[in-house]
């Protein structure tokens, strides 16, 4: 009750200064940072923290770093960049061959532990600080993991032992930063007092991640799936492992790892994780980063050239191990040298747990000023360098994969869509808001429904208030009936079969997935805007919601003209290895309807022009030969579709995939893009992946086709000229 009772006593005018004014400085610069990373295309995390240097002592001194609200906040955000950093590791990449995973992680551990050492001894260090040195080189966080998730380099063995490797390499380096502090506290403790410890650390980990895993389930079994009581369960299971890290003697840093790790074995993919990384990606770690720059004096590190020296060691230390890991493990299972430089880049980038070391050492006493400037300079120049590294490798190895399928021919399990459904029971449903843009969305719905004698649901939502009898719901109703009313006049003029539908709901996503799931409804059209508001940022858009819960495909829209005017279609396939054949068929169809052009654009990126005398030079992925066996390999993968009339295909060579898209792009009407789901690495601002990039830059209208995230229905299940939803095999959410 003292801090509660200190906070009371302040002054009104003192308390803003202290807690409100550099919680609203941080929530902007957040904001303003966001779009100066889309301008520069900069990591975010190298932003966030020189906007803390700039807002900092070494700046304009709006902020301090000593000031209660900042300690508070850089606490929370530590603690929840290492709850996410567990949270966020894709478990399904345990599924693949333990050995090898096995293997990297020995040599990557043992090979930068010992460079560390080596350094911190030629430098006359400590022994801790030594071993603070190889753990922060050592482990690492794949930041160009969303960057490279959707070119399907994760088909490649070497890159899937990588991505889980990085689990493994932080659990083992917290263990070591947690027996390092507890070896400082008690510096002449024997051997005996090492096993109880190690042993006492391993019946932890067992019951936090048997024992949380086994409570979570029958938690649901009993009480409910529901959102509400898994956040609880969340919280709870954070509070357990943190208290229990409490009571063997150990830092919160492995409670609180290990728990996400539990937690996220628990929850699985859902809408609760999507909310716990997406208030972490988007407020708490962003936070954090802002305040570790307020604590970096740039004067300092001028006048103390150790610093940079440090840094410089440090960097090419971690450079040459992590290479040296990547070579060994290429000897014992032969990978490309694509695959082995793809290894080596990943694994470069130092964020989650160099930053526990960091704070950790320096709160305890352990780690001078210096070497923590140095390890946050290490940070930055490690994540700049591996996105760089990894964007040009990820296209050159996803480039090498798809000519191997190319020239080797080789077949790809595809679903093939069914043609023997009835067509009466197309049912589209258009969310209806804006008025400006209705009357394109519903001449899109008649297009797709005409052909099949199929129905169109205008719908059109007033939010719910306590009281069904208040001014402001009979308002909202109103204006519902003028939409309705006005979709009416435009389906006699469109010649199509509506039925209106009117719904109170108090969420607008809710209430348009319920609707399209009652009404049976195979498509939803919804119409996009260009620009993103304030709301957006903080709190995700309706789109992102209806996306997430739909259980048919959902069709965004940006028409910038009337969908009757659209002759030519662009749909790029950004890489064979992964071929959307839903989205294909979505594209013919709606060429179909409107007896346009639809064209199929696959880009070589030309690799030997990114490393040139690196990579060995193919001669014929950049020859004509090359161009025609994409052309046949794409006609090869077209076929199951059985399409009345089969797409332009163009194959291009160029050197960058957004500018040859966008080049393409000016002599057509619409493109058309698959959704995407993008992950975000712990550590940095949500990348933009290569449709949001597009999509800014487009001036003719693009639609996004989203399928729903239950694999058994997809758009190839559901031919749009014939089907009947009664046949699906619907499952409940």
């Amino acid at each position: 009750m003292k801090s509660l009772s200190f906070i009371l006593a302040l002054e009104p005018t003192q308390f803003w200064r202290q807690y409100i004014f550099p919680f609203a400085i941080l929530l902007l610069v957040i904001l303003v940072v966001h779009k100066v990373v889309e301008k520069l295309k900069l990591p975010g995390l190298v932003a966030l923290v020189t906007a803390g240097i700039a807002l900092g002592s070494s700046g304009w001194h709006l902020l301090e770093s000593s000031s209660p609200m900042i300690s508070l906040l850089s606490n929370i955000g530590l603690d929840y960049l290492i709850f996410i950093t567990a949270l966020e590791f894709d478990l399904q990449l345990f599924r693949y061959d333990k050995l090898p995973v096995l293997i990297f992680t020995i040599f990557t551990l043992i090979l930068s532990l010992t460079g560390g050492i080596l350094l911190g001894k030629f430098l006359n260090l400590s022994h801790i600080n030594s071993i603070f040195i190889g753990i922060s080189i050592a482990a690492y966080t794949p930041l160009a993991y969303p960057l490279i998730s959707g070119w399907g380099v994760l088909k490649s063995h070497a890159v899937k032992v990588t991505m889980t490797a990085s689990l493994i390499t932080n659990l083992a380096s917290l263990i070591i930063l947690v027996l390092c502090i507890k070896f400082d506290h008690f510096p002449n403790f024997e051997i005996n007092y090492l096993i109880s410890k190690l042993i006492g650390i391993a019946i932890y980990l067992l019951l936090i991640l048997v024992g949380l895993n086994f409570l979570g389930q029958e938690f649901f079994k009993h009480i409910g799936d529901y959102d509400d009581r898994k956040f609880v369960f969340v919280i709870l299971s954070i509070f357990i492992s943190v208290l229990g890290a409490e009571l063997i003697g150990i830092e919160k840093i492995l409670g609180l790892f290990l728990a996400g790790l539990a937690i996220n074995a628990t929850l699985g993919d859902g809408a609760v994780k999507e909310k716990l990384l997406f208030i972490g990606n988007v407020v708490f770690i962003p936070i954090f980063f802002v305040c570790l720059g307020l604590k970096i004096d740039v004067n300092t590190i001028i006048n103390n050239h150790q610093i940079i020296t440090l840094a410089i060691l440090m960097f090419f230390s971690l450079f040459i191990t992590k290479f040296i890991a990547a070579l060994f493990t290429k000897l014992f299972y032969r990978y490309q040298w694509t695959e082995t430089l793809m290894m080596w880049s990943l694994s470069i980038p130092v964020v989650g747990i160099i930053l526990t070391v960091a704070m950790e050492g320096l709160r305890v006493g352990l780690l001078s000023t210096e070497l923590f400037y140095s390890m946050i300079i290490l940070m930055l120049m490690t994540s700049v360098f591996s996105l760089w590294l990894t964007s040009k490798l990820g296209l050159c190895l996803t480039n090498t994969f798809v000519n191997q399928s190319v020239n080797q021919s080789i077949n790809i399990n595809l679903f093939v869509p069914q043609q023997k459904l009835e067509n009466e029971n197309f049912t589209v449903i258009v969310p209806l808001y804006n008025p400006q843009n209705q009357q394109n969305l519903m001449e899109m719905a008649a297009l797709l429904s005409k052909p099949c004698q199929g129905k169109v649901i205008p719908l059109a939502i007033a939010h719910a208030t306590a009281k069904m009898n208040t001014k402001n719901l009979s308002i909202a109703y109103q204006r519902c009936e003028l939409l309705l009313a006005k979709a009416m006049s435009q389906s006699r003029f469109l010649g199509i079969n509506i039925e209106p539908l009117i719904r109170i709901d108090d969420n607008y996503a809710p209430a348009i997935v319920r609707a399209a799931r009652e009404q049976k409804a195979n498509l939803i059209i919804m119409g996009w805007g260009k620009r993103d508001g304030l709301r957006q940022r903080l709190f995700g858009s309706l789109i992102n919601d209806v996306l997430w819960s739909a259980h048919c495909p959902v069709v965004v829209a940006r028409l910038v003209d009337s969908p009757k005017r659209i002759r030519r279609i662009l749909l790029p396939i950004e890489n064979l290895l992964r071929p959307r054949l839903e989205t294909i068929n979505f594209a013919q169809k709606l060429a179909d309807a409107n007896q346009a052009h639809l064209t199929l654009l696959n880009v070589c990126i030309n690799e030997t022009r990114n490393f040139p005398g690196i990579l060995p030079s193919r001669k014929l992925s950049n020859s004509d030969d090359q161009i025609k066996s994409r052309r046949s390999y794409i006609y090869k993968l077209l076929s199951p579709l059985s399409l009345s009339i089969l797409p332009e295909v163009q194959v291009i060579t160029h050197d960058n995939l957004p500018q040859a898209i966008l080049q393409a792009a000016r002599l057509y009407d619409l493109v058309i893009f698959p959704f995407t789901r993008q992950h975000n690495s712990p550590g940095s601002l949500p990348i933009n992946d290569l449709t949001t990039q597009l999509t800014k830059q487009l001036t003719c209208s693009v639609i996004i086709l989203a399928e729903p995230q239950y694999p058994n229905i997809t758009v190839s299940q559901m031919d749009l000229s014939i089907i009947n939803p009664q046949k699906l095999n619907f499952t409940s959410s």
